[in-house]
């Protein structure tokens, strides 16, 4: 077996009146509680800087007597008493709405599969968006006590990290995680269970190790091909995220799919729900349709047996965005499959083609919509998009009618609000802020904080978000002998008191990072104003594979190096889930310009409101729900025409809702210097948004709207092929 698998995970020598500190550091529960963070800041907060806010590898390099220190002082005692009962009434979840709610459905576990999952920096096997959703999902049941197992793939080597070159080129590093400095555990398998999973890859069995992390109360079992009983090119098929080669992905999305299901039955799990988080996981439905015909039952009976009990979320309204394959290459796979289902070839085929597919194509996302008997969009307009889209599945019904329902988004709000704002709303809003997160009325009284306090608060996260890109800017001169111009470009220069606007998404032509750029010298005169300066940060990730992003990448960092701009724009490099917590709280304005109907949802612009931040946003996924015109800026000033109308619509109506709306706004202060204007919105961006679009909120809806009917075996109606 890999000698990964084996590592040895002895807990460190601990005092013995502090020895539950490792047993929290390997629950990632306290990454969204600001004591559980405390306890290992207290401890060292140079090591805990250093270790990349990881308590594991905290623990593994402090000094035992530094640990010694801590057992005996009583202030920190008393802080970890605190902590370890709050996280023992936790783990128990008496309080928890699922605990307090009939669910008799719910007797046995959902099981929730994605291909990423972005529970905390210290263990990046996230790319974006997908990820964080998947993330904030486990963290929400955990809180709520629904009874959520999940499953995904351990990526020995990530998403890669982020360089620029001098020259603005994307370089991409892989770095092989540390799995002794993670919270990451073998799966504690049950006695009569062997420590390996088995899939059958065209004509050869694959071995899979499980690593088990543990989120609060609920078990995430990530899946890894890299043991020694494997040949090299299997070790390597789970070792990045979202790699080019489209073989070598099928490979991963059958192993995730087969490898999940086996992994849940050997664990002895036999959840009522399963619910599988886009397009990746729809092997997961083929592997319990074999499962049902092993048993004797016809494909047929077999269909309608794992639909009624299975949910399938998508997220793309864009085309390629969805896995297709060429049929020859799923060929080499499915033979297991369609022989094992005992149907020919052409049948299993159609389950992933309809008409309009290019001849010789087979859509992972067909083949999900036909097995699953629950399906949703992610947003109210990604609703009627994905509808629209997916009509040909279902010809003989009227259009708008197709059986896909949508839950909108939420994030985490223990995860994404800043701790000292939430401090603030406990002051004047009282102590119940989890219980409440969902309910309209608790909010209101937002607006009775102070304005000073309010603002006071803000500055403070502006400030500690400029510190920490200053930081990063300053590591990456002292590492790499970078000029003074990247130097510049990555942030030196960034002024407190200026108006700062955030660009921070993956960097796609789609999401047309170049709109608020495509005017440089009326944008010129926009940030270098001496009186109302502007300051813009980007950050974000192109495809390795895509080009096109990139160079959009390249020509954003050269106008960051443009001395012209004064270090007014600005790109960071490597953006990750501990930065993007940090910029969501520290910005004034959250900028989103997506192509119309091309965004599902989007979450970002979520959890900067929730901080106070004031969307500035084209009218797609979530902000066509969340915008009332006092809570920030809808971009509106496209009336149709092609992608050039839309481009040149778009950039005059942000660049005049900067010139005229929001810049003097922002500067419009009292003596004291509080921009009582911007506060309101600030206040009302918090009021209207936070008890609307959190994740408390979208799973109560997608236990009440989709997981009762998949526990009761609902069926919307097999749509055929």
């Amino acid at each position: 077996m890999s000698p990964l698998y084996d590592l040895d995970k002895n807990p460190p020598l601990l005092p013995k009146r502090i020895e539950r500190l490792y047993e929290l550091a390997n629950n990632l529960w306290w990454s969204w509680h600001e004591d559980g963070r405390r306890v290992f800041r207290s401890l060292d907060y140079a090591q805990w800087r250093t270790s990349g806010h990881s308590p594991v590898k905290q623990l593994r390099d402090m000094g035992y007597e530094k640990l010694e220190a801590a057992a005996k002082d009583p202030a920190f005692l008393e802080l970890y008493d605190s902590v370890i009962l709050k996280f023992d009434a936790d783990m128990v979840g008496k309080k928890a709405w699922c605990n307090q709610t009939p669910l008799q459905e719910f007797t046995k576990q959902i099981a929730y599969f994605s291909a990423e999952y972005a529970i905390h920096s210290s263990l990046p096997i996230y790319a974006g968006g997908l990820g964080v959703l998947a993330g904030d999902i486990c963290k929400e049941a955990s809180d709520l006590g629904l009874p959520l197992v999940a499953v995904g793939f351990m990526y020995p080597q990530g998403y890669f990290h982020q360089r620029i070159s001098a020259e603005g080129w994307q370089e991409e590093i892989y770095r092989q995680l540390n799995f002794k400095e993670s919270p990451i555990s073998p799966c504690a398998w049950p006695d009569v269970c062997g420590p390996l999973v088995p899939v059958m890859l065209a004509d050869r069995m694959v071995q899979l190790a499980v690593w088990q992390i543990r989120v609060g109360r609920v078990n995430l079992y990530l899946l890894d091909t890299n043991v020694a009983e494997n040949e090299e090119q299997d070790r390597n098929i789970s070792a990045r995220l979202y790699g080019s080669d489209e073989e070598e992905r099928l490979r991963q999305l059958i192993v995730l799919g087969v490898g999940g299901v086996r992994t849940i039955r050997m664990l002895g799990i036999n959840p009522s729900v399963w619910h599988a988080n886009e397009d990746h996981t729809a092997f997961t439905m083929v592997e319990r349709l074999r499962e049902e015909v092993e048993k004797g039952v016809s494909f047929g009976q077999a269909v309608e047996e794992i639909r009624a009990s299975t949910v399938f979320t998508t997220h793309t309204p864009i085309p390629a965005g969805h896995n297709i394959f060429p049929v020859p290459i799923i060929d080499r796979y499915a033979r297991n499959f369609w022989e094992a289902l005992r149907i020919d070839r052409e049948t299993f085929l159609k389950l992933g083609q309809y008409d309009g597919l290019e001849p010789g194509k087979f859509s992972m996302t067909a083949l999900a919509l036909r097995l699953a008997g629950q399906a949703n969009a992610v947003s109210r307009l990604h609703g009627q998009v994905t509808r629209k889209m997916w009509h040909v599945l279902w010809p003989d019904r009227r259009e708008g009618d197709e059986p896909i329902s949508h839950v909108t988004n939420g994030v985490h709000l223990l995860t994404w609000q800043a701790p000292e704002l939430r401090e603030l709303c406990h002051k004047y809003l009282g102590e119940n802020l989890v219980q409440e997160q969902s309910h309209p009325e608790w909010w209101k009284c937002i607006v009775d904080i102070p304005d000073e306090e309010f603002w006071e608060v803000r500055q403070l996260l502006k400030t500690r978000l400029i510190h920490a890109i200053q930081d990063r800017a300053q590591q990456r001169w002292v590492e790499s002998g970078i000029s003074a111009q990247q130097v510049v470009a990555m942030g030196a220069l960034l002024d407190p008191y200026a108006l700062t606007i955030a660009f921070t998404r993956r960097f796609t032509a789609y999401k047309r990072p170049g709109l608020i750029l495509s005017d440089i010298e009326r944008l010129k005169k926009i940030l270098n104003n001496p009186l109302r300066p502007v300051q813009i940060i980007f950050a974000g990730k192109s495809h390795p594979a895509d080009l096109e992003s990139k160079q959009l990448l390249k020509q954003t960092y050269l106008l960051a190096m443009d001395r012209s701009f004064q270090g007014r724009i600005v790109f960071v490099e490597d953006y990750d889930l501990h930065f993007s917590r940090d910029l969501v709280r520290g910005v004034d304005v959250w900028l989103n310009t997506p192509r119309r109907l091309q965004e599902a949802c989007g979450t970002s612009g979520m959890k900067a409101s929730m901080n106070g931040v004031a969307n500035l946003s084209v009218r797609d996924g979530w902000w066509d729900e969340g915008y009332n015109g006092a809570n920030g800026w809808a971009i509106e000033g496209y009336q149709g025409g092609g992608p050039a109308e839309e481009d040149r619509a778009d950039s005059e109506a942000l660049y005049s809702l900067l010139e005229n709306e929001i810049v003097p706004l922002y500067y419009d202060r009292d003596r004291a210097g509080v921009p009582h204007r911007w506060v309101k919105v600030a206040k009302e961006a918090i009021r209207s948004i936070s008890p609307v679009f959190n994740t408390c909120r979208m799973m109560m809806e997608y236990t009440g709207q989709l997981y009762v009917a998949a526990a009761s075996k609902e069926d919307f109606g097999y749509p055929g092929f």
